[in-house]
């Protein structure tokens, strides 16, 4: 009499671990996501510090001196022109988004065959697109969408502390929705310019001509910006001096929420010019 043997277990599935082609394009571009959780912790926790500890000293100047702090007591200067510095950090991150995802997360597979492959074995052409743009979108929008809302936390508890003038103009963007959808917009730029160039080195190059002027003068595009961003309010008598308090103008949420709607809706452009010049190059392929 024989006994039969007993089935073998079934292989164990994690339920949170990712599979196809999501797991394939972490595991492919995990460099680029350990450098992005970096940077998302760095930038926050600079930006955590601003808001609690890092005011300190500033607060206590201002306290005892008022808006203009006398030589040599720069604490509160030293810690406002600290406090535009995540600003350029974002614009930086916004600035390599359409260069990774046209040299790396596109170009460089096209040129390197390895997305053709993917084609044929795993996914077709579309369904391969959609995961290589909505993986990066999630991380992104949630990394940019932290950043934003930490911004604004600062900027609510310290916009008293910063120098009055132009250069808190340069907060528009960063502190409002804006700041995700340009990301977005990025990413779905460098994904057509990867899909129609190709290669992975002239895919590069041109996405950093086109992207740089979008980046650099990005806080001139809106002329509201230098005429009623920042709403005036009489000088406040305060000890040792008087000080001046800049708020956001009344058109601020119009103005943000306006050119988020735009940039959005050029974002869906692009990446329906991308899955069209994705179909043209696969029925050619």
């Amino acid at each position: 009499m024989t006994t039969a043997a007993p089935p073998a277990p079934a292989p164990r599935r994690t339920l949170l671990r990712p599979r196809g082609l999501v797991w394939s394009v972490l595991r492919l571009h995990r460099t680029a996501l350990v450098v992005w959780g970096v940077f998302v912790a760095a930038t926050a926790a600079l930006l955590l510090w601003l808001w609690g500890p890092g005011s300190n000293a500033a607060q206590a100047e201002f306290d005892r001196y008022g808006y203009y702090v006398p030589y040599p007591h720069e604490a509160k200067y030293a810690y406002a022109d600290l406090f535009y510095q995540p600003s350029a950090l974002i614009s930086l991150a916004i600035f390599a988004v359409p260069l990774f995802a046209a040299a790396s997360l596109i170009g460089r597979e096209l040129e390197n065959g390895t997305a053709q492959l993917a084609w044929t074995q795993s996914a077709g052409p579309a369904r391969w697109l959609a995961v290589k743009l909505a993986v990066p979108a999630v991380l992104l929008t949630a990394g940019t969408g932290l950043l934003m809302g930490l911004y604004r936390l600062a900027w609510s508890a310290h916009s008293g502390l910063l120098t009055a003038g132009s250069a808190p103009a340069s907060l528009y963007f960063s502190i409002g929705p804006g700041t995700v959808a340009y990301t977005l917009l990025g990413l779905a730029l460098g994904a057509v310019i990867g899909l129609a160039v190709r290669r992975t080195l002239p895919a590069l190059v041109i996405a950093a001509v086109v992207q740089f002027p979008i980046s650099a003068y990005r806080s001139l595009l809106w002329p509201l910006q230098h005429s009623s961003v920042y709403r005036h309010i009489p000088d406040v008598p305060v000890r040792g001096g008087a000080h001046r308090t800049y708020l956001p103008s009344p058109d601020y949420w119009p103005v943000q929420l306006t050119e988020t709607a735009i940039v959005l809706a050029v974002t869906a452009l692009l990446v329906a010019v991308a899955f069209r010049i994705l179909h043209m190059k696969a029925a050619t392929a």
